[in-house]
């Protein structure tokens, strides 16, 4: 027996479906993608402050204040991602309980 298939098709239906979903993973990707240099990534000052959840002059008075190591090319301010990985493993403090007795 022959079966139309057309857009109200179920399999064609799920298969649209898996489509827009994998278009979505790939859209995600590449958004996100930063191509290694020496094999290591580098972020803007706004896709840091953006991760770390602080604002773009937090991160000025990190710069200042020497916390946080960074490279300026003219006016543009870029982080290595090792950098900022040292940085938050220097701020790490191991959480503790009091005992009680």
């Amino acid at each position: 027996m022959n079966e139309l298939i057309n857009k109200d098709n179920e399999w064609i239906i799920h298969f649209m479906g898996s489509l827009d979903s994998l278009l979505d993973r790939l859209e995600h990707l590449t958004a996100n993608y930063r191509p290694t240099l020496g094999s290591e990534r580098f972020f803007t000052d706004k896709e840091v402050s953006a991760r770390l959840k602080v604002s773009r002059r937090t991160l000025q008075d990190y710069r200042n204040e020497g916390r946080i190591a960074y490279i300026q090319l003219g006016g543009k301010i870029l982080y290595r991602e090792s950098d900022i990985e040292r940085m938050l493993n220097d701020g790490y403090r191991s959480a503790y309980r009091q005992r009680i007795t």
